[in-house]
């Protein structure tokens, strides 16, 4: 099974100015993300980008970019304008690893492109692992996800779900059991579904939720979803997720 990784990557970023570019151990986050990423099993990997600043940087390490626009809504959108200009069939599968995760394990991106293609019936697959932490349940800024007996997607959200009845009568201070999953964000996609959901209408409760995968449920299609034995290495949202990142660089556990 041959698919390719696509990393999109854009320097407009609020919390964390010009983040792709952020020097790691004497090289920029977006080139050790794509150094990370050819540790797979992928074909290629193409770092897909607006910016010449990440042009130019990823060209100085011998990394493949592909140009795209800068007005895209989504990072779907940008991956499969990726998919035109690479000239990627629609039965290939394309893996979209974020531009700030480091630390992502090589064999994850392998799990998730395995799982899409032993899943005909999925459009999608995706990743998660258990949560040990009432507080990660409690918190909105963690996804989590519900799955059906085949392992498929039932929902994603930012609220604590599975939910046990009793639960409102102790507060969110237990986890219910089984554990719930945290959602771990990279994506496998078959490239026709890719073209197709740029074109799919907003689903209410992506907006609701802020949760685009929500899109792909609301219309229908599948995402499978490949459950990790652990939590991924930190991935890069602030000054201090960067700090963390450099230390574990500088200690040689990276």
């Amino acid at each position: 099974m041959g698919f390719v990784v696509l990393i999109p990557a854009r320097l407009a970023s609020t919390r964390l100015p010009d983040k792709p570019l952020a020097d790691i151990a004497g090289k920029p986050m977006v080139v050790r993300v794509a150094e990370r990423a050819r540790l797979s099993s992928a074909t290629r990997v193409v770092v897909a980008t607006d910016s010449t600043a990440i042009t130019r940087a990823c060209a100085d390490h011998g990394i493949d970019t592909v140009s795209t626009r800068a007005d895209h809504p989504s990072g779907s959108d940008r991956l499969a304008e990726a998919c035109e200009a690479l000239g990627l069939a629609d039965n290939e599968i394309v893996v979209n690893v974020q531009g700030d995760e480091p630390l992502i394990e090589p064999s994850l991106i392998d799990a998730v492109a395995a799982l899409l293609a032993a899943r005909a019936q999925a459009s999608m697959s995706t990743a998660a692992h258990a949560i040990d932490s009432a507080a990660e349940f409690a918190n909105p800024n963690v996804v989590k996800v519900v799955t059906d007996a085949q392992g498929l997607a039932l929902y994603f959200s930012r609220a604590p779900i599975a939910w046990w009845r009793d639960g409102f009568a102790s507060g969110i201070d237990i986890l219910p059991d089984p554990k719930p999953l945290r959602h771990i964000g990279i994506y496998a996609y078959r490239v026709a579904f890719l073209r197709e959901f740029p074109r799919l209408p907003q689903s209410p409760l992506e907006v609701t939720e802020a949760l685009e995968q929500l899109r792909a449920l609301w219309h229908g299609h599948r995402i499978a979803v490949h459950i990790a034995a652990s939590a991924p290495g930190p991935g890069v949202d602030t000054a201090g997720d960067l700090e963390r990142v450099r230390a574990l660089f500088a200690r040689g556990l990276a």
